[in-house]
C-alpha cells in the first residue's frame, strides 16, 4: 500500500438521508417510468466501452455561475465580478430533465451559489423531485436567511444539502472564503437545522475542503459540526486545479502540509462518534488509476456537467466550458456516442488521460 493508499480505505459520504433513502427513490423514479428502468438496466449490464446503448444516469446541472464568495482555492475568483455566464431558465432545466429520460440523480448546482437565483432554483428541485429524481445541492449558506431561504430549499425536497464551512474560527474562515462573514453563515447553519429537525428530516451535511489554512483546526471543525446540529460531516481532501495549470500551481500551494496523517483521520472519526456525528472522507486528488478500467473516472461512462450557458463539460473539476467544451446541451443525445464523446471514453480506457483530467488519476 502506497503512502497516502491508506485514503481510500477511510469512511466515504453517504447520502445525507442514508442508503436505504436512496435506494427507495430509485426504485420509485425507476417504478415510474419504464423508458428508465430499460436504460437503468442497460446501464448496469453494460461493460465500459467508448459507445454506450443507454443515455447518463446522472448529471451534474449549473443552475447559476455566479458566487458571492471568492474562494482562495476557487477558479470563481477570475471571473469579473465573479461570474462566467447568464444563469440557466426552469425551462431550460426543464427541457433537460425530459430529454434525459435516464435520470436517477442530478446536482443541481455547479461553481456559483444557487440561491443567488431565487425561486427558480427551488422550482428546479421541486420538477425533479416530482419524478423521484435524487437531488443534491451545494451552498455557502450566506443567503439562507433572506425570503426564508432556509425553509424553501428544505421544503423543496432536496435529498442532500451540501454546506461549506472551511474553518473553525472567523479569521480563519473568512480568509479562506473571502467576502464571508462568519457570523452569518454560523447562524443560518443553526437556522436550516433546526428548521429541519422539526420536519424530522436531516438533509444536510457539513462539508470541509481541507488545506494548510485550516489544517489546524480539524478538531474544532468536528466540534462546530456537532455545535450547529449537523448529523454529517465531511474532510474533502486534496484541491483540484480545474484542469487549468494556474489553479494546479495555487492549490498546490494551498494544499495540506501534513496531506491528513492517517492517525488524524482515526482521531476525527472518534471524535464525532462521541457527538454521534458520522465524519466521513472524500478523497479528490489521485482517486483514480489507470492500472485497472474498474477505477478509472466513472463520468466518462455515466454523467456530464451542464453549464448555466447549457454547454456540455467533461465533470465538476472543471467545470468551465471555457476550458473543455463538449457541445450544446440541447444535443446531448446526440453527442452521447458522437466522435468527441467516443474519444473521451477511449482515453479513459487507453490509460492515455487528457491533460485537464489528469490531476484525478495517481500516477
Amino acid at each position: 500500500m502506497s503512502s497516502l493508499s491508506w485514503q481510500f480505505t477511510l469512511p466515504q459520504p453517504e447520502p445525507s438521508l442514508g442508503i436505504l433513502a436512496y435506494q427507495q427513490e430509485k426504485r420509485l423514479a425507476l417504478e415510474g417510468s419504464k423508458r428508465k428502468l430499460e436504460n437503468y438496466n442497460h446501464y448496469l449490464q453494460s461493460k465500459r466501452g467508448s459507445r454506450l446503448d443507454y443515455l447518463p444516469v446522472k448529471l451534474d446541472i449549473e443552475n447559476v455561475s455566479r458566487c458571492n464568495y471568492r474562494c482562495v482555492m476557487c477558479q470563481v475568483s477570475d471571473w469579473p465580478k465573479g461570474r462566467r455566464a447568464a444563469d440557466m431558465s426552469f425551462q431550460d432545466f426543464r427541457q433537460i430533465v425530459d430529454e434525459q429520460y435516464g435520470l436517477v440523480e442530478i446536482k443541481i448546482q455547479g461553481m456559483g451559489e444557487p440561491l443567488m437565483q431565487g425561486d427558480p432554483f427551488f422550482e428546479m428541485i421541486r420538477y425533479a423531485r416530482y419524478q423521484h429524481i435524487w437531488v443534491r445541492t451545494n451552498t455557502n449558506a450566506s443567503l439562507l436567511h433572506l425570503k426564508n431561504n432556509y425553509k424553501k430549499l428544505v421544503d423543496s425536497g432536496a435529498n442532500e444539502i451540501q454546506i461549506s464551512i472551511d474553518g473553525a474560527k472567523k479569521e480563519t474562515f473568512e480568509k479562506i472564503r473571502r467576502g464571508s462573514k462568519f457570523e452569518n453563515v454560523i447562524e443560518n447553519c443553526n437556522l436550516i437545522n433546526k428548521y429541519a429537525a422539526s420536519k424530522n428530516t436531516s438533509p444536510t451535511r457539513m462539508w470541509v475542503v481541507v488545506q494548510k489554512n485550516n489544517e489546524d483546526e480539524l478538531n474544532g471543525l468536528v466540534d462546530l459540526a456537532y455545535k450547529l446540529g449537523f448529523r454529517n460531516l465531511v474532510f474533502s481532501l486534496g484541491l483540484v486545479n480545474w484542469g487549468q495549470e494556474r489553479w494546479h500551481k495555487i492549490n498546490n500551494d494551498l494544499s495540506s502540509r501534513s496531506q491528513m496523517a492517517q492517525m488524524i483521520c482515526k482521531d476525527l472519526i472518534t471524535r464525532g462518534t462521541s457527538y454521534g456525528l458520522k465524519v466521513s472522507f472524500w478523497v479528490t486528488v489521485g482517486r483514480y488509476s489507470t492500472l485497472d478500467i474498474g477505477r478509472i473516472c466513472p463520468w466518462p461512462f455515466e454523467r456530464s456537467y451542464i453549464s448555466s450557458d447549457m454547454k456540455i463539460v467533461p465533470c465538476c473539476r472543471i467545470a468551465n466550458p471555457e476550458i473543455v467544451n463538449m457541445g450544446e446541451a440541447n444535443d446531448l443525445i446526440e453527442l452521447w456516442n458522437s466522435e468527441i464523446f467516443v474519444k473521451f471514453r477511449k482515453q479513459h480506457i487507453n490509460g492515455d488521460i487528457p491533460v485537464y483530467c489528469q490531476n484525478c488519476y495517481r500516477s
